[in-house]
């Protein structure tokens, strides 16, 4: 079935955008639920990452492949030549932020900070930037093994590795 580029598109933007917003969410309301214990907000988080993860692989993996990543995305049209027209407004899909910021800002209404916020710890450095490649490539290799040998394991695969990855 030939799935047309704006229906691919949309389901990319959509799964994005709900990752985005799970990502946030369950990140904003660990740290609400576990009070100063940052090792189980952080274990909290961890596990709704990845259990999202499964749920949108499996839900818009059919429609887009359900790269959900930027690089995903490059890799994959590297990989099975996806002609250029489609990887611009998936690309796009992908760096969406607009759930993020929709999220952070519901979620805040009822502090009386202001909704939108700047992350306080810098993440910078020729450390980040060689661990973001390591995650990154620990992940497309994840996708591509497991899509190999049994591609109905890769949102599960995808799903434990990132839970691991945190």
């Amino acid at each position: 079935m030939r799935i047309s580029l704006a229906r691919w598109t949309i389901a990319e933007f959509i799964g994005t955008a709900f990752l985005g917003a799970a990502l946030v969410g369950s990140g904003i309301m660990a740290d609400r639920l576990s009070g100063a214990n940052v090792g189980l907000a952080l274990f909290e988080n961890t596990i709704a990452t990845g259990a999202v993860l499964v749920a949108l692989i499996v839900t818009f993996g059919p429609i887009s492949g359900a790269h959900l990543n930027p690089v995903v995305t490059l890799m994959d049209a590297l990989e099975y030549g996806h002609p250029g027209l489609r990887l611009h407004p998936t690309f796009l899909a992908n760096c969406s932020v607009v759930s993020v910021v929709q999220l952070q800002r519901i979620l805040c209404s009822a502090c009386r900070s202001f909704p939108y916020q700047l992350m306080r710890h810098a993440r910078n450095g020729s450390a980040q930037v060689f661990s973001e490649f390591v995650a990154t490539f620990g992940l497309i290799s994840v996708i591509w093994g497991s899509s190999r040998l049994k591609p109905a394991a890769v949102p599960f695969a995808v799903g434990a590795y990132i839970t691991a990855a945190y």
